[in-house]
């Protein structure tokens, strides 16, 4: 059983992690702009938080094992949540994204395929930034 923060915990992929925490028996604390939205589970204590309030951010995820992010990209600050990470003291991090920082050939990103779809660009690009930030 791990302690375990988890920033974006009321949207669709933060609520399908938050009940895959709580069945596996961990205690998680839910993390959300709006926390009445984040599904009441056992083990599950739901906090409000932003994504922007590097302090704040920081003071509700230390003492946790691991802290995992599944907000998105174009809406939050990667050096902010990296920041409230590393302020709170936490080792493990773990962030949720999508396929388009992934390599289709050596140093070729799939979001830089020609044929990647626009309407998804902009959010691959700033994942692929936070992946970059995050090495």
């Amino acid at each position: 059983m791990a302690k375990v923060a988890l920033i974006g915990a009321s949207g669709a992929v933060g609520s399908r992690l938050l009940r895959e925490l709580s069945d596996g028996g961990h205690i998680v604390t839910g993390i959300a702009r709006n926390p009445e939205k984040i599904v009441a589970l056992p083990g599950v204590t739901a906090r409000k938080g932003d994504v922007f309030d590097t302090e704040g951010l920081a003071d509700l995820i230390r003492g946790h094992d691991a802290v995992i992010s599944s907000v998105h990209f174009l809406d939050s600050d990667t050096d902010a949540l990296i920041e409230a990470v590393r302020a709170s003291g936490v080792k493990r991090y773990l962030v949720v994204g999508g396929a388009g920082s992934l390599e289709v050939a050596p140093g070729k990103r799939l979001v830089d395929s020609p044929n990647f779809p626009a309407i998804y660009k902009a959010e691959a690009q700033k994942g692929a930034d936070f992946l970059d930030r995050l090495k």
